[in-house]
């Protein structure tokens, strides 16, 4: 029997993601090259699902393959998760499909004595894996870490920050494809069909990324949650703006089409050139990339208008579209603040800083900003009030739940 084209490619995501250390989406690029449209979209499905969902799905051929999944060769161990998601989580997949392909794929990793096992816990899996994953738990943190398939800290931290409630939407969210958002650029002005987001100027969701409009600068790929964070920088005509944490240049290219000058900071230097590409295939004239560490610039780069800080973080806001986040995460508040404090050093005095991080802890957001101590601009929260931060009206934060939208926290400063 043959394996399906996009069974094989989300199996080498999986693969290469756990035994290698791979990033789901440079492996998925490399394994889905070649695939037509409808085979990469099932592809890239199965492969992050299955990456999404390990944890439980781990749990689950534990209790019903009654073996360590540890213990298992690594093609077989790949196999099984993949076979045990589609059986599992994927409505309209044929269980003989998802079950014999994935015994296939362990037959041709050249472990004919896995196959017999490989198949009997997958038939296992098949009768019993939808009534197990509906008897879990989600009482408490723990528990639904283990039935949502999330680290015991983001659950914890997502608990203590939202509640127990709050917790578990986000988690049932943060596991379902988020819409595909688009920020038209002044070209595609009219020309990008999709529906315009209510409450974020410039924002459509559309079904696809049309490509050639991407690359004839009509559209950015940007989701609503990271658009609005570009917006309330409210960069204008004759300002210097510092954008410190750059790449890839969704939020540049916004901050170029207002500002007089953008200079684009990026650290690393693959990523240096991947914002310059796109900046170039833009057509963004005014921005200019430097590759540097925001911390330590040039002390020509200074007196800056504006500053936007969309500092690294641990990501928790966007777990639904980078599926191997989750068990990379870790939250980096000390870095945040020195990159803040430094950004804000080169922004005139009463010039404005913004701070927005893509995660939804407030170790990584509004303590952040407590702890940098420079003056808050208020008004950001009666400006955009559908984005009122929960407990700190002054801020933003966009939930993935709510908003249907990336996970956005930004707040507007002053520079001393």
């Amino acid at each position: 029997m043959t394996v399906a084209p996009a069974r094989r490619a989300a199996y080498e995501v999986v693969l290469r993601v756990f035994e290698h250390g791979a990033y789901a989406d440079r492996a998925f690029a490399t394994a889905a090259n070649g695939l037509d449209e409808r085979d990469r979209a099932l592809a890239q499905r199965l492969a992050y699902g299955t990456v999404q969902r390990v944890r439980t799905i781990d749990h689950a051929l534990e209790t019903l393959g009654r073996r360590p999944v540890a213990r298992l060769d690594r093609p077989v161990r790949a196999a099984l998760r993949l076979g045990a998601y589609q059986l599992g989580w994927v409505e309209g997949v044929p269980r003989y499909a998802a079950v014999n392909e994935s015994v296939e794929l362990v037959r041709g990793a050249g472990l004919t004595r896995a196959v017999a096992f490989a198949n009997a816990v997958l038939r296992r899996v098949g009768d019993r894996i939808r009534p197990l994953i509906a008897a879990l738990p989600e009482g408490d943190a723990a528990a639904a870490a283990l039935r949502h398939s999330y680290p015991d800290w983001v659950a914890e931290t997502w608990w203590r920050d939202f509640g127990p409630e709050g917790a578990l939407a986000l988690m049932r969210a943060e596991n379902e494809a988020p819409p595909t958002v688009v920020r038209t650029t002044p070209r595609g002005a009219g020309r990008v069909a999709g529906e315009p987001h209510p409450d974020v100027p410039g924002a459509v969701e559309v079904a696809r990324v049309d490509q050639a409009a991407l690359e004839a600068g009509h559209l950015f790929p940007q989701s609503a949650g990271s658009q609005l964070a570009g917006l309330a920088v409210g960069a204008v005509a004759g300002d210097r703006v510092l954008d410190a944490c750059a790449a890839p240049g969704a939020k540049t290219l916004q901050l170029a089409e207002g500002a007089h000058e953008v200079v684009a900071v990026e650290l690393h230097a693959g990523r240096a050139r991947e914002l310059a590409e796109n900046v170039g295939r833009a057509g963004a004239e005014n921005v200019r990339v430097v590759s540097a560490d925001a911390r330590a610039l040039p002390s020509e780069l200074t007196g800056f208008d504006r500053a936007l800080v969309d500092a690294p973080c641990s990501g928790l806001g966007v777990l639904n579209v980078r599926p191997d986040l989750r068990w990379r995460a870790r939250p980096l508040p000390e870095l945040q603040l020195d990159l803040l404090r430094a950004a804000a050093g080169r922004v005139r005095p009463g010039g404005v800083v913004v701070y927005a991080v893509c995660t939804l802890n407030r170790d990584e957001s509004e303590e952040v900003v407590d702890a940098s101590e420079l003056p808050v601009d208020v008004s950001l929260g009666n400006e955009w009030p559908r984005f009122r931060h929960p407990r700190r009206p002054e801020f933003l934060l966009t939930l993935p739940d709510v908003h249907r939208t990336s996970g956005f926290f930004v707040a507007r400063l002053r520079a001393a």
